[in-house]
């Protein structure tokens, strides 16, 4: 999974503090400056998202203001995931 975010220029986790992903830790990538890919890890799980917020300084702070699940319990081995990612990062 390290390669995935790394290939995809993902950040850091953080913790979530705006209660979206109930405290989890998120990482993310922009697609556009208001729109973005989110991971969220839970335990050793992760969710994929496609957000959109005003700026990145928003991300983890306050709720987007669009969230649409894109994939649950991401598997880099499933060809279908992997294309969820690469139709918005290409």
């Amino acid at each position: 999974m390290e390669n995935v975010l790394k290939y995809f220029q993902f950040s850091d986790f953080k913790i979530d503090q705006s209660n979206t992903f109930s405290g989890n830790e998120i990482a993310y990538s922009e697609i556009n400056p208001t729109h973005y890919l989110i991971f969220e890890k839970k335990n050793k799980m992760y969710t994929l998202y496609v957000s959109k917020y005003l700026n990145r300084k928003e991300i983890a702070v306050k709720p987007p203001e669009i969230l649409e699940l894109l994939v649950e319990n991401y598997d880099k081995s499933i060809p279908e995931h992997r294309i969820a990612i690469r139709q918005y990062l290409g």
